[in-house]
């Protein structure tokens, strides 16, 4: 603000020219002060130092009227000659004091004579302009000033007459004919450095048309600024006043120009409605990134102050939340009906234009000009004949009682100059027909609310993407593993961000062993969720490698090391052996998991070692094993269902123990139980993962096992156990394909086994499980047997018959197995 503002100012031309003309084309010394809510000063310009004498450091942090003490604004009479048409003050403004304590809520200008005791001459003569300022921020006050001694029309160096000075005071107030406005537009960017060249040309000729100024501070937030009714024009209706009342004085006809005063301050009332109007607009559309919610509010912010009604259209891929959409819209271009408020009786507009419809507009309506144009269509009065061309497009339903002889506008919804929508503003024919500056209140009404439409286009897009990459991130388990079922539940969080870094898996291990995992990175966003991506495949690859749980949680914090120092993850990583009927857990500074056992109901949180967070290195891992029974739960979750801010992790975590004990029909309910128990506290924002895990365990009498010697005869002896236990569970119908499937991984376990036997397995459960173990590390691989191939069938039979079958190493060798499906009992 301080570098731009008091940059050269834009050259000024006025009509006569002249010697004041060229001078203005200089310097501008103004002081910026920023004050804010509580009265403070929070920025103060080199020229604020150069103008009161006081350096920043003493200023900033100061109470302003400190810094500012104003005896009052200049007395409305001839005293100081020398400047000219300034010095009929004529109550250009109120005092600066009444808008530096608050009196003021609006732009205001004036000249007052400040006591400046840093300054030799300890009084200065300045000329004043203050903006409130609107936004989000705690500033509150944009002032400008000026040495008034600087605009001398008799000094000869870096002076301004007054002339020159009214063409390019602080806030750009330009006359309507200013010639300069191609130069301003493009020194405005250099002026406010966040504005594009094509934005200051839209400031430029909205200066113009309208006669009032804007000056801009972002793309998003807008200050009006003082309407040209400075100096000139009210030292001429000063004038204007005192010749009509030298004519009253003596008997002769007052002049028709003094209509001219009531004219300019209706002018100027209207000029100030229209920016209360925008200001209370853009206060209250906006209030979330909710695309429906943002779409009433826009409705809603025009009727029935500025229109009685209004009918909002978006573009389909708008509607959907898909990107942005492409090209010019044309007559296929669907428009979906978002929303119609109006002031009509209730029900009167829902069967004839009810909201959700979709339509394309003919070319030759107002509405495709509109949109193709990208410009606001005035329709002063819809006529007979344009309203059956515009009720043409309802098919049956008649729409010319509702439209014909309203006034209407029709404005476009633009963002990036894309246009997403438009609305159609219609007025009641007693109405006053809108106008040429309603016009472009509604280009501007709609330019904001384009904005804020398109944030929520955007956000809702993202949050789209965002829920798509963390569905394919989290794994799809099935309801069944081998010795237990499983049940999850995933929350996203509830700030912007909605990506997070919890994620939960499970993984068939050997032995009809599973591993559940439970982990958590640290932080939000999409980085986080790729990290998670991340060491998820990692568990996944190492948990097939069978390796200990307090290992795999080693491994895992050496490989985030290697990935960088930027994230940290917490993990729970238990594996389940429903043979043995064991836990065996290892914790990486993660939420302790609950076990709730089937006996009596009880549950309790499992005591294990705490190691650091994966990501600290150098932290040792350790694990413990559980001894468990058949239908005790184990529920493991993020600390985002436990952890409230403000509240101690204790009570949720007694929650969590509370509620998981809780009896309940199904596995699905008792998630929902829990997540109903803690997630009404209020106060979560971070995402939460659930998984629970009800240990069914497997019965010795539905696990078989044999050890066969290294003889290639064994594949026959293996051929005839397995067929005659399957007779024995009554599965006798599998046999064929399961004797010769185990005779082939026999046949190669055998083959290529070193020590003095292997070992083959049977388990009945939800399927029928075939594991052979040797001691032999490498993994056999799926080849293609040709006609005369010695070797490769075996495996090639496997992959035919079996539903499911793997390999995976163990730390004495490898288990090639496969799956049967059985009938559930």
């Amino acid at each position: 603000m301080d570098r731009g503002t008091e940059r050269d100012a834009p050259p000024s031309r006025g009509a006569g020219g002249g010697a004041a003309d060229t001078v203005a084309a200089g310097r501008i010394p103004l002081a910026v002060v920023v004050v804010d809510r509580d009265g403070l000063v929070s920025h103060w310009s080199t020229g604020a130092r150069r103008l009161f004498g006081a350096p920043k450091e003493e200023a900033v942090g100061r109470s302003v009227l400190d810094l500012l003490p104003v005896s009052g604004a200049l007395p409305e009479n001839d005293e100081i000659t020398p400047y000219g048409a300034y010095s009929a003050y004529d109550g250009l403004g109120p005092n600066l004091e009444s808008s530096l304590d608050g009196r003021l809520n609006y732009p205001a200008a004036g000249r007052a004579r400040i006591t400046v005791p840093e300054r030799d001459r300890g009084r200065v003569d300045v000329l004043w302009w203050a903006y409130p300022l609107v936004g989000p921020g705690s500033e509150r006050l944009l002032v400008l000033a000026a040495d008034a001694d600087r605009l001398h029309p008799g000094e000869p160096e870096g002076g301004y007459g007054t002339a020159a000075f009214e063409r390019i005071a602080p806030g750009f107030a330009l006359h309507t004919d200013f010639p300069g406005a191609e130069e301003l537009a493009r020194r405005l960017p250099e002026i406010l450095p966040s504005m594009s060249v094509g934005e200051g040309a839209r400031i430029v000729a909205q200066v113009l048309e309208l006669g009032y100024p804007v000056l801009e501070f972002s793309q998003n937030d807008r200050v009006p600024v003082t309407p040209d009714w400075g100096v000139a024009r009210r030292t001429e209706r000063k004038a204007r006043r005192e010749r009509a009342a030298r004519a009253v004085a003596q008997g002769l006809p007052v002049p028709e120009q003094l209509a001219d005063d009531e004219v300019e301050d209706l002018e100027y009332t209207a000029v100030r409605e229209r920016l209360e109007f925008l200001n209370e607009v853009s206060g209250r559309i906006g209030t979330s990134l909710d695309l429906s919610r943002t779409i009433i509010e826009v409705s809603r912010a025009v009727v029935p102050r500025f229109t009685d009604v209004a009918g909002t259209y978006l573009r389909e891929q708008v509607v959907a939340g898909e990107g942005f959409p492409d090209g010019v819209p044309d007559t296929t271009t669907m428009w979906h009906r978002v929303a119609v408020e109006h002031t009509d009786e209730p029900g009167r507009w829902d069967d004839v234009v009810p909201v959700g419809e979709a339509m394309p507009f003919p070319a030759h309506t107002p509405f495709f000009q509109c949109m193709t144009s990208g410009e606001p269509v005035l329709v002063p009065r819809i006529s007979e004949q344009m309203g059956h061309a515009i009720a043409s497009q309802f098919e049956k339903r008649d729409i010319r009682p509702l439209i014909t002889g309203r006034s209407m506008l029709v404005v476009p919804l633009k963002a990036r100059n894309v246009v997403l929508g438009f609305m159609i503003l219609l007025r009641h024919p007693e109405r006053a027909e809108f106008n040429d500056m309603d016009r472009v209140t509604g280009a501007e009404l709609a330019a904001r609310a384009g904005l804020v439409l398109d944030n929520a286009r955007m956000y809702t897009y993202q949050e789209s993407v965002a829920e798509t990459l963390q569905d394919s991130m989290l794994p799809h388990i099935p309801p069944r593993m081998p010795g237990c079922d499983i049940a999850t539940r995933y929350l996203p969080g509830t700030l912007l961000g909605r990506v997070g870094g919890d994620w939960f898996d499970s993984v068939k291990l050997p032995g009809a062993r599973t591993a559940l995992v439970v982990g958590d990175v640290m932080g939000h966003g999409l980085n986080s969720a790729a990290m998670m991506g991340q060491l998820r495949t990692a568990v996944q690859t190492m948990a097939a490698l069978d390796l200990p749980p307090a290992q795999l949680l080693r491994n895992l914090d050496d490989l985030a090391q290697r990935l960088g120092d930027t994230y940290l993850a917490t993990c729970l990583y238990a594996v389940y052996d429903p043979i043995e009927s064991e836990l065996h857990i290892a914790n990486a500074g993660h939420v302790p998991p609950v076990l709730v056992r089937a006996e009596d109901g009880r549950s309790e949180l499992l005591d294990l070692p705490t190691g650091a967070p994966i990501g600290v290195g150098g932290v040792p891992f350790e694990a413990v094993r559980v001894r468990v029974e058949p239908g005790d739960r184990l529920v493991m979750c993020t600390d985002g269902l436990v952890e409230v801010r403000g509240e101690d992790i204790g009570v949720g975590l007694a929650t969590l123990c509370e509620s998981a004990a809780h009896p309940a029909a199904s596995m699905d309910d008792a998630c929902d139980t829990i997540i109903r128990a803690l997630n009404t506290r209020g106060g979560r924002k971070d995402d939460v993962a659930l998984l629970m895990a009800r240990l069914n365990g497997i019965e010795p009498e539905d696990v078989a096992e044999w050890r066969l010697a290294l003889d290639p005869a064994e594949a026959g002896r293996a051929r005839a156990v397995v067929r005659e236990q399957l007779y024995e569970w009554g599965l006798a119908r599998l046999a064929d394909n399961a004797e010769l499937m185990a005779g082939e991984l026999v046949t190669n376990a055998v083959r290529h086994a070193r020590s003095r036997h292997v070992q083959l397995r049977l388990v009945r459960g939800d399927t029928l499980l075939c594991e052979v173990e040797d001691d032999d590390h490498t993994l056999p691989t799926l080849l293609s047997a040709g006609p005369d191939a010695e070797s490769g069938r075996g495996l090639r039979v496997v992959s035919t018959l079996a539903r499911e079958w793997g390999t995976s190493r163990t730390g004495a060798g490898k288990t090639v197995w496969f799956e049967l499906t059985l009938r559930r009992r």
